[in-house]
């Protein structure tokens, strides 16, 4: 095994290329990480939803990610951009001249993937400028076989919350996770014998009664199917009618379990240019709480020019469209308001495309609306 100061000298680096965290988890010849034991049953429940990547075998065992895969070097980068707005506040946005939306905080700057991406890059390149002997490695950010948080876990950055995300006692839960898999064999963080980070969410749990779809079926556990940001990226078809109405105003994400986590209360704020909201003046349009009449206006040509480089690309033009609907729908909006007339009006519109997912939500947004005017908000 390489001497400490090797991982000592990476941790350098990867603070150096903009990394805010890192740690080593060796892969044991003869074992894997005991939480990996479990995804099986996990999936076995149907947990993954649509999310058919997360039945990759390779997912189970980091040997099979890298032939020789000796080490993991995990890193974390803080993302969490000056507080404009919260995710439970923007639900109680007064409606002004047009509904707001709400997009994940991870979403309001550059793409994460390709910002985070790049600092591997360097990071392994210093790698290989140090290191004498020959090595494989492999960098992933949140697209490889490999479960981030669990390697973080067992690098020493944090443990995993009640809510699923990786919690660090100073950072908080706003964190984008990188990992380089690699053939050198290097000292581990932890020292032999030493447990990873404790649990040091208690008996709290303001995350799991905050979710508006009750996506937990316990603590530690999540339902993808109930989740907003499946619901909302990953999910490519309807939306469940029955789970419509709990999505409120969210078109990209969600956020609620980690903007009511005490741990993220004096999470600090990043600096970093990348994770900044983006203005898109072209279209008059804010990443934080947008103009929901705009995004579900736009066209396939407009969310290309617009979302280039961003993450919210992911849920595609016709997902986000058929979010907008959806938040539209569950809009307090009423013939009163200035902008009822023009939203009635492109509901109606999408409600005849040709494009059937929307057309779908469209319709119910319609009725949706329709209800305030003889029942009062829903």
């Amino acid at each position: 095994m390489l001497a400490a100061e090797h991982t000592l000298w990476i941790c350098d680096r990867a603070h150096a290329v903009g990394f805010d965290l890192c740690g080593v988890a060796p892969i044991a010849a003869d074992a894997v990480f005991p939480e990996l034991a479990r995804l099986p049953e996990w999936l076995s429940r149907g947990y993954a939803g649509e999310m058919r990547y997360l039945h990759d075998p390779r997912r189970g065992d980091p040997h099979r990610v890298l032939e020789g895969a000796r080490s993991l070097v995990v890193v974390a980068v803080n993302y969490n951009a000056e507080p404009q707005a919260s995710a439970v506040s923007a639900n109680r946005m007064p409606e002004r001249e047009s509904p707001r939306g709400w997009i994940s905080r991870y979403a309001w700057g550059d793409d994460y993937h390709e910002a985070i991406q790049e600092k591997l890059r360097a990071l392994s390149g210093d790698m290989r400028e140090y290191f004498e002997e020959s090595f494989d490695a492999r960098a992933y950010v949140d697209t490889g076989p490999l479960l981030e948080r669990v390697a973080a876990r067992y690098a020493g950055l944090g443990w995993p919350g009640k809510n699923t995300c990786l919690i660090n006692q100073k950072l908080g839960s706003w964190l984008f996770l990188g990992v380089i898999v690699t053939t050198l064999d290097l000292a581990p963080t932890l020292a032999a014998g030493d447990p990873p980070p404790p649990d040091l969410c208690g008996t709290c749990t303001r995350c799991l009664d905050a979710c508006p779809t009750q996506a937990f079926p316990q603590p530690y556990v999540l339902d993808a199917r109930r989740c907003i940001s499946y619901l909302t990226i990953e999910l490519r078809d309807s939306i469940p009618q029955e789970l419509r109405p709990q999505v409120g105003n969210h078109v990209i994400g969600c956020d609620i379990c980690q903007d009511v986590c005490p741990w993220n209360r004096k999470a600090p704020v990043t600096a970093a240019a990348e994770f900044q909201p983006r203005g898109l003046p072209k279209n008059d349009l804010s990443l934080v709480a947008p103009d929901l009449r705009r995004l579900a206006s736009l066209t396939q040509q407009d969310f290309s020019a617009l979302f280039r480089g961003s993450a919210v690309k992911r849920a595609k033009w016709r997902g986000l469209v058929r979010n907008a609907c959806v938040a539209l729908g569950n809009s307090r909006l009423t013939a009163d308001d200035e902008s009822h007339a023009p939203i009635i009006e492109l509901l109606e519109r999408l409600a005849a495309s040709d494009d059937s997912l929307i057309a779908e939500h469209a319709r119910w947004a319609l009725n949706r609306l329709s209800r305030n005017q003889t029942a009062g908000n829903p």
